[in-house]
């Protein structure tokens, strides 16, 4: 007898996967892809377009045909920014363009010249700080300028889960949780386009809007609309827990996501590295954001070079202790214009004031954690519960130095292997066309 299954394609910049759930959402099996890189039309790096899109349909005939499974939905969640440019005949008609290709500058002068709009205010407005293609609106501004004929030879427009959902389908939308994300098109507190998408016509670019998550019925299978990947990854936590939460995940960056909190973006708090993105259904989801991986990996190299250790001594520090005078003259090297103290000059915190390595990362956690504690403050409200994920939840020393900086709040993990992925699960399975089937054989 064959087993039902959900698969979910969760497309990263360098590793592309597929992931196979069963209807408990237990993963059963997963496969990884690479696809090598090419050049885009100006000759800088882009995804490979043609690799991507075979990978997609050869995985999903596989999964339809295989003897084992009964493929019951699948769902996409991949990286934001980046758009795939459809022509007439439904193909792609450009290359994937990078969000790292430099936008010119002549471009982003005139865009923010012909907005009529303190630049401040529209970042405001829009949820979107001044990155470049990282605000992939702009793209669409830059290919109606800089490459007219290409952009007249345009038809749709969908970001890249969108893309990856219409690989299968056939069928083009825009959704709430790519738009949302820094592109510069979302006017947050009108909750609609922004006046200059309808001024420059890039809406005609763009794919009817939806709620739905499910995008069509492909032979019996719920295909999904597809999702971008840090809206997916909140998801199985809304799922675990009604009341109101904050999510911090940890890497690199320390970002801190509260889906309660429907406050508009200031300019104060967009300049203290703030943003807000969209849920599925076009709720606000307001983040904050401070460089703490980087910084602390930066300066744990060289605590174990000042101290001749191993750079991995600290993974056996399991006691904190409390702050001293020594705890506020931490200086951060790597976070300057970033996090909630951009300002914050460049500085070589000195070590020489301590006398082991275990007493200098114990100040490096207490000063690292002043920054992170102005950074989730910046948009918690009352919240009593904070999830951390992440590789910082598998350190006892940052679980215990965050819990006494809230007191007042109980400090969590939960092991959500495949966070991104399960929230794209989650999605599909509250989609419209779900319920409805469901209804149909109740």
């Amino acid at each position: 007898m064959k087993k039902s299954i959900y698969a979910v394609f969760d497309v990263g910049k360098t590793n592309k996967k597929v992931i196979l759930f069963d209807e408990d959402r237990q993963i059963i099996d997963e496969h990884q892809q690479v696809c090598i890189e090419t050049v885009d039309d100006d000759g800088f790096p882009c995804e490979t377009l043609s690799r991507l899109a075979q990978w997609v349909q050869d995985r999903w005939k596989a999964l339809r045909h295989n003897p084992h499974y009964h493929l019951k939905g699948v769902n996409f969640t991949s990286y934001g920014a980046s758009f795939v440019h459809l022509g007439a005949n439904g193909q792609p008609v450009l290359p994937l363009y990078n969000y790292l290709k430099p936008l010119p500058s002549e471009y982003a002068a005139r865009f923010y010249f012909d907005l009529e709009q303190d630049p401040q205010e529209f970042a405001a407005d829009t949820c979107s700080p001044q990155m470049g293609m990282l605000n992939s609106g702009l793209q669409l501004y830059w290919l109606k300028y800089a490459k007219p004929e290409q952009y007249a030879r345009i038809r749709t427009s969908l970001h890249l889960p969108q893309y990856l959902s219409y690989i299968i389908t056939g069928e083009a939308f825009s959704d709430y949780t790519s738009l949302g994300c820094h592109t510069g098109l979302w006017d947050f507190t009108r909750g609609r386009y922004h006046d200059w998408v309808l001024r420059e016509g890039v809406d005609d670019k763009l794919a009817p809007l939806t709620k739905d998550s499910i995008a069509s019925v492909v032979d019996g299978i719920l295909v999904g609309v597809g999702l971008h990947d840090s809206s997916a990854a909140v998801l199985p936590y809304l799922q675990q827990h009604e009341e109101p939460f904050l999510l911090i995940s940890t890497g690199t960056w320390a970002i801190t996501l509260n889906p309660f909190n429907r406050q508009p973006l200031t300019t104060e708090l967009l300049r203290r590295d703030c943003l807000s993105f969209l849920s599925p259904k076009g709720e606000m989801t307001k983040a904050s954001r401070v460089f703490f991986g980087r910084e602390h990996d930066f300066q744990v190299q060289r605590i174990a070079h000042h101290f001749h250790v191993k750079p991995d001594f600290y993974h056996s520090l399991v006691q904190v202790r409390p702050p001293d005078e020594l705890s506020s003259a931490f200086k951060p090297w790597c976070m300057h214009g970033t996090g909630p103290f951009p300002e914050q000059p460049a500085q070589e915190w000195d070590l020489s004031m301590f006398g082991t390595a275990v007493e200098a990362y114990q100040h490096l956690m207490q000063g690292l954690m002043s920054i992170l504690k102005e950074s989730i403050s910046l948009v918690r409200q009352d919240e009593k519960m904070i999830y951390v994920d992440g590789g910082f939840a598998r350190n006892p020393l940052f679980m215990q130095t965050l819990a006494c900086q809230f007191p007042d709040a109980k400090i969590r993990t939960l092991e959500v292997p495949q966070a991104t992925a399960l929230g794209a699960l989650i999605h599909l399975e509250q989609g419209e066309a779900l319920k409805k089937t469901q209804l149909l054989f109740s």
